[in-house]
């Protein structure tokens, strides 16, 4: 498909690295995983969140845009990726913020104040909530603001997931390598129905398992519906004849446990297991319930030895410095 006349703005450095995890594999008895290193893409310490701002970036600027305003949680990757895209091209970075500002700031929240962006906290609103409001306080002012959608996942953000499969697919034919499944972190919804259009495009047989990270809804749409409907609305963006079901949709919510970012023992198992390893950091809230999803799933068999996987890290390592308090490793 042709969407060269969509707006992109440089951001990160790809193709992200392509890497077999063979010390991992050997621990869990097989399957052969490898995975695919967004957390490398550059971007204020790296993280998927980067390929999605690369199109919703240059639609802002498109648009003449002069500032962008997104939310999250307090330790949104999203969040923090966005205010370092906004710094680097002269733009205000308005950041609405779930929960009460903390004595002090680390991880990414830390880094959101060094980048400069204007945090606005909004309580029990993680989602954006705030954000009309907000936006119409700007216009009053002069301004010209962008609305990012929560993470990044609107038509624009799932397309840079179709040229990230494109990507992994050019690496595969590189080293001659096929994958059975690609498993990954699933929150917002861009990511995944990306990575199925992708698929669908390119007709590979893989499986696209996203682990479910969050118990909530997207605008009162349950969050199947909500990623089925933005894979298709994606593939009209592009004049793709494809359309999706929810029978498509592979999205396992087996290893939610007490909801967005309570990091229990899933989590501490995954990110020591892949730290000790491969030497590789995991996130506390995506990444980790990710990969001990993964591991979970190869341990009961759901995933064969013969198998041949690809675990996608998405990034957000920032994240551990302010999630130590929950980390078994950092009271032993």
């Amino acid at each position: 498909m042709d969407y060269n006349h969509i707006p992109r703005q440089s951001l990160g450095f790809f193709p992200t690295s392509l890497i077999e995890l063979t010390r991992l594999s050997d621990k869990l008895g097989g399957p052969t995983i490898f995975m695919k290193r967004d957390d490398n893409t550059g971007l204020a310490l790296g993280g998927n969140k980067t390929r999605k701002l690369e199109f919703i970036i240059g639609d802002a600027l498109a648009q003449g845009a002069d500032c962008v305003i997104t939310a999250g949680a307090a330790q949104s990757n999203h969040c923090r990726q966005t205010a370092a895209a906004a710094a680097s091209l002269g733009l205000d970075c308005h950041l609405v913020l779930g929960g009460e500002e903390p004595e002090q700031a680390s991880g990414n929240l830390l880094l959101d104040k060094i980048f400069g962006s204007h945090i606005h906290w909004a309580g029990a609103h993680r989602k954006g909530e705030d954000i009309p409001k907000i936006v119409e306080q700007l216009k009053t002012q002069g301004k010209k603001p962008y609305v990012i959608p929560y993470g990044g996942s609107n038509e624009l953000g799932a397309l840079a997931f179709v040229e990230a499969f494109k990507e992994l697919e050019s690496q595969c034919q590189n080293i001659n390598e096929t994958f059975t499944h690609i498993v990954f972190a699933s929150s917002s919804g861009g990511t995944q129905a990306g990575l199925m259009l992708g698929n669908r495009l390119s007709n590979s047989p893989c499986q696209i398992v996203g682990i479910n990270i969050d118990k909530g809804e997207t605008d009162k749409v349950p969050f199947d519906q909500y990623t089925v409907a933005l894979a298709n609305s994606t593939a009209a963006l592009i004049a793709a004849d494809h359309q999706f079901s929810e029978s498509d949709l592979i999205l396992n919510s087996d290893y939610v446990g007490g909801g967005y970012g309570v990091v229990g023992t899933l989590e501490n198992e995954a990110i020591e297991m892949t730290a000790q390893t491969e030497g590789i950091l995991l996130d506390p809230v995506y990444t980790g319930r990710a990969m001990g999803g993964l591991i979970d799933m190869i341990r009961t068999g759901k995933i064969k030895q013969t198998d041949r996987v690809l675990f996608w890290h998405t990034g957000g390592a920032p994240a551990l410095f302010a999630y130590s308090n929950d980390l078994d490793i950092a009271k032993k």
